[in-house]
This record gives C-alpha cells, sequence and structure tokens, in this order.
C-alpha cells in the first residue's frame, strides 16, 4: 500500500459570499520512502495540499491518509497530536521564536509533547550538529543568518523522528549558494532518517534532487 493516499480530494473557501474552489478532485499516490516535489504558479493551492496533509486544514471532501492515518476523518485534538508526533514542517519563513536560543527552538516539538528538558536537550543538540550549527546552540535567532535559521527549523522538524516532512517553498528566501546547501541537507536528512517528503517550491533546482515532481494545475495533480 502507498504510505500516502488522496483520492477525490476537493478543498474551498469562502471568498466575500462566494466559494473559491483550490483542489479540485485531486489524487495522490506517494510510496514510503520517496522524495516528491509539488510545483505551480502562486496561489494555486500547494501550501493548501501540505496543509490538508499535515492535519493543519480541513476539507470538504475526499479521503486524505497517511500510513494508516485517516487524516479527513480526525477530531481537532487527534489531529494535533498526529501532527506533533507524525509530521515535520519546514516553511519558507522559518517561524523560530526570537527570544529562544536555537536549541531551545528546536526542542519546542518535543516540549509540547511534554518531554522533560532533561530527555529533550541532547536529542535537539545532536540534530543541530548534524546540520553544521554545534557552535550556535545558544544562540537567538536574531544572531543567525537566513540559512542557519533554516537549518533550526528543520532540526525542529526532524526532532520528533517524524515520519512524513512537509516542506513549503524552504528555499524561497535564500540565496542561490545558501539554498543549494539547504537542498542537499535536505536530500541528506531525507536518506539518514528514512524520511517520505513532500516538498513545495517554484525552484527547479530543487526539484530536480527529488524523485519526481507533479505540477499542481487547476486543483489538480498532474505529471
Amino acid at each position: 500500500m502507498p504510505f500516502i493516499t488522496i483520492t477525490g480530494l476537493n478543498k474551498s473557501y469562502s471568498v466575500v459570499g462566494n466559494r473559491l474552489h483550490v483542489l479540485r478532485d485531486l489524487e495522490l499516490s506517494v510510496e514510503k520512502g520517496e522524495m516528491v516535489a509539488i510545483m505551480g504558479a502562486s496561489g494555486v493551492g500547494k501550501s493548501t495540499l501540505l496543509h490538508v496533509l499535515g492535519g493543519l486544514d480541513t476539507i470538504d471532501s475526499g479521503e486524505v491518509r497517511v500510513g494508516a492515518h485517516d487524516i479527513a476523518g480526525m477530531g481537532d485534538e487527534a489531529r494535533v497530536a498526529f501532527r506533533n508526533r507524525h509530521i515535520g514542517f519546514v516553511f519558507q519563513f522559518h517561524h523560530l521564536l526570537p527570544e529562544f536560543t536555537a536549541v531551545e527552538n528546536a526542542m519546542m516539538p518535543m516540549r509540547i509533547a511534554r518531554l522533560t528538558v532533561a530527555a529533550a536537550r541532547p536529542r535537539a543538540e545532536s540534530l543541530l550538529r548534524r546540520v553544521g550549527l554545534g557552535e550556535r546552540l545558544d544562540h537567538r535567532p536574531g544572531m543567525l543568518s537566513g540559512g542557519e535559521q533554516q537549518r533550526v527549523a528543520v532540526s525542529r522538524a526532524l526532532v520528533m523522528q517524524p515520519s512524513l516532512l512537509l516542506a513549503d517553498e524552504p528555499t524561497g528566501d535564500l540565496d542561490e549558494a545558501t539554498a543549494d546547501s539547504l537542498h542537499l541537507l535536505l536530500r541528506e536528512m531525507h536518506a539518514e532518517f528514512g524520511l517520505t517528503a513532500i516538498i513545495a517550491t517554484h525552484n527547479p533546482r530543487l526539484a530536480s534532487k527529488c524523485d519526481r515532481t507533479l505540477r499542481l494545475e487547476g486543483g489538480r495533480l498532474v505529471a
């Protein structure tokens, strides 16, 4: 069985009294261990698709399964617990908490899951060292470059050892050299952690590093 299965997915929003249909009868099948790029114009629904997969957004109709989990059928509390345990998110803007250090930001999903600092900190430190930030553990985001901040975000996304990584324009705010470095890191971490990954991107260089690329057009995915 595929690790991700989406069938008949429809998602719309109410905009000034009208319905804006973003995803229409969308179908997707992803095998465990795949890294899939989703490309498409701005506003076409790439972020919406990732939010649905990650349990951040509900749907109008259809089925969304990740592993044995029926995301579309979950209640709010179940989606929150599922997201914290099984999904790692990396966004275009890192969304680090400015008052916390790099290691404290990386620890955050574990603290939300009620792990103690004694249990959480070693794992967060190990990941930050793995992504090249061993000398930056106690630096706050304002003391880090854009690329370093995004590496903290990658560490935070992986600290709960998720089965699925969702990345939404993860290099969209970086210069080309820094973006290429992050592309390589994502590919390395994907292999090292045995992840399944879906990456929404405008960047053909990042898409070329994925196993396959799909394009979102008219609310549907095409090869």
